[in-house]
C-alpha cells in the first residue's frame, strides 16, 4: 500500500475506533448487563442487540468477500474442554468485574476510573495465563460457511439492512424542520439497540483498512512482546477510550465515581480472569462476538455461551447469598 493510502486508512481506522467507543458507551454491549436483564426482567434486549452486532459484521464481511477485498480471517479453533474452561473464566472475569470487556469501556465511558485496572489487570493476565499449562491451540483449516455461501449472505444482510434503516430514514424525513434531519437521524442511530450496529460496521471498516482489530489483543501483544501493528493498536485503543468518554459526556452520563482500593481490585481481578479465559479459548468475547460468531465458528459459539452460563450462575448464586442473612432473621422473629 502506497505511503499516503496507508496513512489515510490509519486515519480512518483511529476514528473508526473512537466512533466504537462512542457507539459501546451509547449501546447496550455489556454481556453482565444482557444476562441480568435475562434473570431480572425476562427480556432478551440486550443479547439480542450483541447478535445484532455480529449480523452487521456477517453482511460486512460477505459483502467484501463478494467484492474481494476480504483480507485474511483469523483462525478457527477447534472445540475442546479448554473452551469451556475459557469460557468459564471469561464469565466469572466479567461478573467480578461487574462488566465485560465492552462493557469496562462503557463504564469508563460514565466517568468510572476504576475501571482503568480493568485493561491493566488483562495485561497481567496475559503475562500469567502460563500457569494453566495449556497446549497451544492448533488454528483449523476450515472456511467460514457465511464466506462459503457470500452471495445467498449478501441478499439476506441487505434486506435485513434495509428493514433496519428504513424506519429511522423515515422519521429523519419527517422530522419538523427546525429539528433537522441529521439531529434527527442520529437520535434515532444512537439509541442504546442501534448503537451496537453501529459497533459492528466500524469493526468491519478497521478490519477492510488495516486488518483484524480488537483491543484486547493489543493488550495481549504488550504483554507478549509481539509488534505486530502495536503502534496502529494503541493509537487505536486510545481513540477507543476517548470515543467512550466523549459518549458518556455528550449523553449527560459523566459523573465522578470516587477511585477506591476496593473497587480498582475487582476491576483488577476481573480483567486477570478475562484474560486467562480469552487466551485458552483463544478470543475474548469482543473477539467471540466480532468474528467468532458472525463467521459461525462453534468454538466461539460454544464459549460465549458457557461465558454467558457462568455469569447467570454467579449472578443467581450471589442473589441466593445476599437474601440467606434476612431469612435467617426472619426465622429468628418467627
Amino acid at each position: 500500500m502506497q505511503p499516503m493510502l496507508l496513512s489515510a486508512a490509519v486515519i480512518v481506522s483511529v476514528l473508526c475506533a473512537g466512533l466504537m467507543g462512542y457507539a459501546i458507551q451509547r449501546g447496550a454491549t455489556c454481556t453482565v448487563a444482557a444476562v441480568d436483564e435475562l434473570l431480572t426482567k425476562r427480556t432478551a434486549k440486550r443479547l439480542v442487540a450483541m447478535l445484532e452486532a455480529s449480523l452487521w459484521v456477517a453482511g460486512g464481511l460477505a459483502l467484501a468477500a463478494l467484492l474481494g477485498v476480504l483480507p485474511t480471517m483469523p483462525a478457527a479453533y477447534p472445540v475442546s474442554a479448554w473452551i469451556f474452561a475459557g469460557g468459564a473464566l471469561l464469565g466469572f472475569g466479567a461478573w467480578l468485574n461487574g462488566a465485560c470487556v465492552f462493557g469496562a469501556i462503557a463504564r469508563f465511558g460514565s466517568g468510572d476510573v476504576n475501571y482503568l485496572a480493568t485493561p491493566l489487570g488483562f495485561f497481567l493476565g496475559c503475562l500469567t495465563v502460563g500457569v494453566f499449562g495449556a497446549p497451544t491451540p492448533h488454528p483449523l483449516e476450515t472456511a467460514s460457511p457465511v464466506l462459503d455461501s457470500a452471495g445467498v449472505v449478501v441478499a439476506l444482510f441487505l434486506a435485513f439492512a434495509a428493514w433496519r434503516l428504513a424506519p429511522a430514514l423515515w422519521d429523519a424525513l419527517r422530522a419538523p424542520r427546525e429539528h433537522g434531519i441529521a439531529r434527527a437521524l442520529a437520535a434515532r442511530v444512537w439509541a442504546p439497540h442501534a448503537a451496537t450496529g453501529v459497533i459492528g460496521v466500524t469493526f468491519v471498516v478497521i478490519l477492510l483498512l488495516v486488518g483484524v482489530w480488537a483491543y484486547t489483543d493489543v493488550l495481549a501483544q504488550l504483554a507478549q512482546g509481539r509488534s505486530t501493528r502495536l503502534a496502529l493498536g494503541v493509537l487505536c485503543l486510545l481513540a477507543l477510550y476517548a470515543g467512550a468518554w466523549l459518549g458518556g459526556w455528550t449523553a449527560g452520563r459523566l459523573s465522578a465515581v470516587r477511585l477506591t482500593a476496593a473497587a480498582s481490585a475487582k476491576c483488577l481481578a476481573g480483567g486477570v480472569l478475562m484474560a486467562w479465559g480469552s487466551l485458552l479459548i483463544p478470543g475474548s468475547n469482543d473477539g467471540l462476538i466480532l468474528i467468532g460468531i458472525p463467521l459461525l465458528r462453534p468454538y466461539a459459539w460454544l464459549a460465549f455461551a458457557t461465558m454467558c452460563i457462568t455469569v447467570a450462575a454467579a449472578l443467581w448464586l450471589r442473589r441466593v447469598w445476599m437474601r440467606l442473612p434476612q431469612r435467617h432473621a426472619d426465622e429468628h422473629v418467627s
